[in-house]
This record gives structure tokens, C-alpha cells and sequence, in this order.
């Protein structure tokens, strides 16, 4: 399972000039997304793709990835 602070994303974000309102006014990113970032809801692949972007990092620097009991049942 996938894990990231939305409100770390948020802030990051905000230090490089990227505040919600800019975000929405200039349409980087729906509305609706940034709720989900901000409550660390599921996002996809291109929405983490569009932060990183914005943030000029990598994925890893922003979610981790933490195998749950259940995964490790699954699929080892």
C-alpha cells in the first residue's frame, strides 16, 4: 500500500509558488484532487506524475510504500 502527507504535498507545493488557488485558477490540477491529496485519498499515476513535475523530484520522494499483513499473504 502506497502512503504520502498530503498536507507535506500541499506545503512543498506552496513553497515553490503553488498555492490551491493558483493551482485551480491556472487548471494544474482539479478541485476535486486536491481534496484527495490533502485527506491522502487515492490519486493516480498522472496526478503524482503532475506534482512531481511541479516539485521537480521523483515519486519516492513524495510516497512510500508499506507492504500490509494482508499483501504479504496475497502475494508471497
Amino acid at each position: 500500500m502506497y502512503k504520502y502527507d498530503g498536507n507535506e504535498i500541499i506545503q512543498k507545493l506552496a513553497n515553490r509558488g503553488y498555492t490551491s488557488y493558483k493551482i485551480r485558477k491556472d487548471n494544474i490540477l482539479p478541485q476535486g484532487t486536491l481534496a484527495k491529496i490533502k485527506n491522502g485519498g487515492n490519486i493516480t499515476l498522472e496526478t503524482l506524475n503532475t506534482i512531481c513535475c511541479l516539485l521537480k523530484c521523483q515519486i519516492s520522494d513524495i510516497v512510500s510504500i508499506d507492504i500490509t499483513d494482508d499483501e504479504k499473504i496475497k502475494y508471497f
